[in-house]
């Protein structure tokens, strides 16, 4: 089987073929979909390529796309469905690393270092601090797939009560192991100092946080968002920032880069990163390693894990 590889120029491209080879010779690899023709069955890619009918109609034989990413938004679903194209995400490469970016955004807001670092910098020796404890904070966490439940795992010791939502409630042996306690999404909004987001982007939560979600929430509180932009409507959180003194941790954006006139970047009580929650040296050997072996699987005649469709 032939097949294609399209991955961004940053990642180590040499390595990548490299360990590919060992599933067949046959392999394109590149760093754009600028291309003719492919007669790839398979094609690998990250979430920087597009999945859609100006691609797939340059690649007759395509049979498998594997996403080696969690998030798998970048692929037309629908038209691969018509087309009987399977594919298949990574869902837990990146979960221990997306789980450590969320817990350093908050343990950053809340020991307020963002305004010391700037205090000293600027020659001045604050003696007062609005640094606050972790422990003893009511966290919430919006989904609780692989991420999810990283996260609850390392909060654990913080003494923090745990309460999260998901469309799918764990049993009440998962609940124990994770010190979890289930409750409605509203009932979250309103009780916990911390929100923190781990769902996908899809048609129920894309814009989900609204001004309604966000008048629910504690003045003060902390919104994390290490998920996908487009599940927060920006305007409505901005609002709840400067109205409640919502204070937020964002490493997605509506439109990523984020517009250089949007009011977020000038917000003080924001602390902002590039979508790279899940992007750490560790994860994206994870990446690859689980994409060749799930690759390699579907090559040896079995249906792929982490079937999306």
């Amino acid at each position: 089987m032939k097949i294609l590889i399209i991955v961004p120029d940053f990642l180590p491209l040499d390595q990548i073929k490299a360990a590919v080879s060992a599933l067949t010779p046959d392999i394109d690899i590149r760093t754009d979909a600028n291309f003719d023709r492919s007669d790839a069955e398979i094609l690998i890619v990250t979430t920087f390529t597009p999945v859609n009918e100006d691609l797939i109609k340059r690649m007759p034989k395509l049979r498998f796309v594997q996403v080696a990413s969690i998030g798998y938004n970048n692929v037309d679903l629908d038209l691969m469905r018509r087309n009987g194209i399977a594919v298949s995400n990574i869902p837990t490469a990146s979960a221990d690393s997306v789980a450590e970016h969320a817990i350093s955004m908050v343990l950053s807001i809340l020991k307020d270092q963002r305004f010391l670092d700037s205090e000293i910098r600027a020659g001045r020796w604050p003696k007062i601090t609005r640094s606050s404890d972790l422990m003893g904070k009511t966290f919430g966490i919006v989904g609780m797939g692989s991420i999810g439940r990283a996260l609850a795992a390392r909060l654990l010791p913080f003494k923090v009560a745990i309460i999260y939502n998901d469309v799918r409630r764990m049993s009440e042996a998962e609940e124990e192991e994770y010190g979890c306690t289930y409750v409605d999404l509203d009932r979250l909004l309103s009780a916990s100092d911390i929100v923190s987001v781990h769902v996908p982007l899809n048609d129920s939560t894309r814009h989900l946080f609204d001004r309604r979600k966000f008048d629910l929430m504690k003045d003060g509180s902390i919104f994390i968002n290490t998920s996908r932009g487009e599940v927060v409507v920006e305007k409505d959180l901005v609002e709840a920032i400067q109205k409640k003194g919502i204070r937020a941790g964002l490493d997605v954006f509506e439109r990523e880069p984020p517009d250089p006139e949007s009011p977020l970047l000038r917000l003080e009580n924001t602390l902002l990163s590039p979508h790279i929650a899940g992007v750490t040296v560790e994860s994206q050997m994870r990446f690859f390693r689980e994409t060749i072996a799930n690759v390699m699987r579907y090559m040896q005649g079995y249906d792929p894990n982490f079937r999306v469709i």
